[in-house]
């Protein structure tokens, strides 16, 4: 008695674990969804300002290290290069990605303008590549942030130096406690989030308008910059021609623009919003968008300016007091230790989640294509196990760069440009379709700056290409297994009925139902005749009354996830007909066999014939098209979809 208590006690441990796994998620099995699915607990929408708090632990916690990056890559005309990084900002990326938000408000990002101008299997392939580079950035963003938080707590002067030299363990840790936040749930990291933005912003308007106020009133050290600024460069042409040189390497102060529109379902809306049209999400989004760049444009100025002004160019140097941490080291040169130090976990903090913003926009860009495309398991749209799918893939990452911020910054830097990119060219598709001339050339030649930019950084970091590749190769392998993982499962998502067709299926639920699935050609008289007199013959019947013929038009077998729109017709006053339109004949079939059995109260029986030719040829036939052995798919979806056997629709093979 003891040992089956232990057992039943066992069992309801990893009920509760799959139910709290799984919260939110109606689609736990491969049990029969179609039009019975329902969709997943939606999070609480909030305030747009909340939401680019969220975003701007992101990009405001570049702030951390951009300065340092700027005089290291430009040295004394980081001011100048900087100024040409805000430009792009905000007449690049910032319309660029207003665009993507009115034109994708549902989280996809610019990856949906582009899917739209793809069909069938290369549509597919796309968006597969795009988001290897959208995990490239996501995921880079978690362990590069969190390394970078690791170095900071390092070089702090009240950090143990017996605790130092284990970046790696630290790394993780930081990691391990983003994941804990978003397994607690998605208002926890936006509440966390608020507070750390207002903290960290705070300090710096300390520390900045310190620097500027000490730049004001020591006019010797702007006269010693400005005489070094024009000796080594001395014609303004030629400081403009370096700054573009060398703006490739400060790109990484363009990073937050694609999270801010892949997190934009968790902007509350206005009262009027409709899925089609959420207006007041789309506002908000763009707000979102346009604050915090321009907060951010003022930081990197005037954060700019001070550093390069008032550190020492050695100091910037790899192994200096100041790189990597410019703005951290005038806290603790200007304010003290003690100043500094509380600077310095703010900085540690907001690296820390700067994560929260790509884990977000992973959480909400994944699980909208993959699992639809059936390029990855169902519970892929449930949370948690996501996150500790993302947790999992920034250990692996953490571990192989050895939490090396440099070593990673080549990848990072490839998923936001190739990211932004795609953007741009997306906004000028668009543009260039619906005949606006004047933007068409404006946005074209903001994807030429960003191609530009692209091209340089690839050929000077290919390290980042090859991580890009590595993360593009994964999702490609799994997106494959899970297909063919998947090939049996019902896809069927909803199911409408037109009059016509509804009063078909009012008349036959009365009595015995009986369907004959058949392929349409001529779709004359003599075609139906010809497939009934064959159902006829091959199953032994002799009543040819109340049939049905079914025909499915495949439209694009590269999706996964439909919904069936049934239409009813009689041809030559007297064969009736039910049509749709599917990405699967035998996923179509099963789903409106069991949609009639829910809907009249009895099993209705369909009639096949056998597919002539090989069975392996037949099988990958309806893998790439969708078609081939449908009455053994559909069968098997069938037995997949309903477990108990007096329940399931009855299948003859004639």
């Amino acid at each position: 008695m003891a040992v089956a208590e232990k057992v039943a006690s066992e069992s309801q441990r990893q009920d509760r674990l799959r139910e709290w796994l799984l919260s939110g998620l109606n689609d736990r099995s491969q049990q029969h969804q179609g039009p019975h699915a329902q969709p997943p607990r939606q999070e609480k929408p909030h305030a747009w300002w909340r939401v680019m708090c969220l975003t701007g632990v992101d990009y405001f916690s570049t702030l951390g290290y951009q300065p340092g990056i700027a005089a290291l890559a430009a040295g004394v005309l980081s001011p100048v290069a900087t100024l040409v990084l805000v430009l792009v900002t905000l007449l690049g990326a910032l319309p660029v990605y207003r665009r993507v938000a009115a034109e994708s408000p549902n989280g996809e990002g610019s990856i949906a303008m582009l899917v739209r101008l793809l069909s069938f299997w290369k549509g597919k392939l796309f968006v597969l590549v795009l988001l290897g580079f959208a995990a490239t950035d996501f995921i880079i963003t978690i362990t590069l942030s969190a390394a970078d938080a690791t170095a900071h707590v390092d070089e702090n002067p009240f950090w143990p130096s017996s605790l130092k030299g284990h970046e790696v363990i630290v790394t993780l840790v930081l990691i391990a406690l983003l994941g804990a936040v978003f397994l607690k749930g998605f208002t926890e990291a936006i509440g966390i989030a608020v507070g750390l933005v207002g903290v960290y912003l705070a300090l710096n308007v300390a520390v900045v308008g310190d620097g500027l106020f000490r730049v004001l009133t020591h006019p010797g050290q702007v006269d010693d910059w400005t005489t070094a600024l024009t000796t080594q460069h001395g014609n303004p042409l030629v400081m403009v021609g370096i700054a573009l040189l060398v703006f490739p390497k400060l790109a990484l102060g363009l990073s937050g623009f694609e999270t801010g529109v892949a997190v934009m379902p968790h902007i509350r809306g206005g009262a009027g919003d409709t899925p089609q049209h959420p207006a007041g999400r789309i506002r908000g989004a763009k707000r979102l968008l346009t604050t915090s760049a321009a907060i951010m444009s003022v930081f990197l100025i005037t954060s700019s300016l001070v550093t390069t002004v008032l550190i020492p160019q050695a100091a910037f140097e790899p192994g200096g007091a100041a790189n990597g941490r410019a703005l951290a080291y005038l806290a603790h040169e200007n304010f003290g230790n003690i100043f500094g130090t509380l600077y310095d976990v703010s900085t540690i903090a907001i690296l820390w989640f700067a994560g929260a913003s790509a884990m977000a926009g992973l959480l909400n860009l994944v699980p909208r294509y993959l699992p639809k495309f059936g390029m990855a398991p169902s519970w892929a749209r449930a949370v948690r196990p996501m996150v500790l799918v993302f947790t999992a893939t920034a250990f692996l990452i953490t571990v192989v760069f050895d939490a090396d911020v440099d070593a990673q910054g080549g990848a990072y830097a490839t998923g936001v440009l190739v990211l932004i990119t795609s953007a741009a060219i997306a906004v000028t598709l668009s543009a260039h379709r619906r005949a606006q001339r004047g933007r068409t050339w404006a946005f074209g030649t903001i994807s030429a700056v960003f191609v530009y930019t692209t091209v340089a950084n690839v050929i000077e970091r290919p390290d980042g290409v090859k991580i890009a590749g590595c993360f593009i190769a994964g999702i490609l392998v799994i997106s494959l297994l899970s297909r063919l993982y998947r090939a049996f499962e019902l896809r069927v998502t909803r199911i409408s009925t037109d009059e016509v067709a509804a009063a078909f299926l009012r008349e036959c639920g009365r009595r015995k139902i009986r369907l004959i699935a058949n392929e349409p050609d001529n779709r004359d008289a003599r075609e139906y005749s010809a497939k009934i007199a064959q159902i006829l013959a091959d199953n032994d019947l002799t009543d040819d009354s109340d049939v049905i013929f079914i025909e499915v038009n495949v439209v694009d077998a590269s999706d996964f996830e439909t919904e069936l729109h049934l239409r009813g017709q009689v041809l030559h006053h007297r064969y009736r007909i039910l049509t749709m339109e599917s990405s699967s004949v035998p996923s179509a079939i099963a789903a409106l066999l069991l949609h009639i059995r829910d809907t009249t109260g009895r099993r209705p029986h369909i009639y096949f014939e056998w597919t002539e030719g090989n069975p392996a040829a037949n099988f990958l036939r309806y893998l790439i098209f969708g078609q081939g052995e449908v009455a053994p798919v559909t069968r098997e979806m069938l037995r997949q979809a309903e477990p108990a056997r007096n329940r399931r629709p009855h299948v003859h093979v004639g």
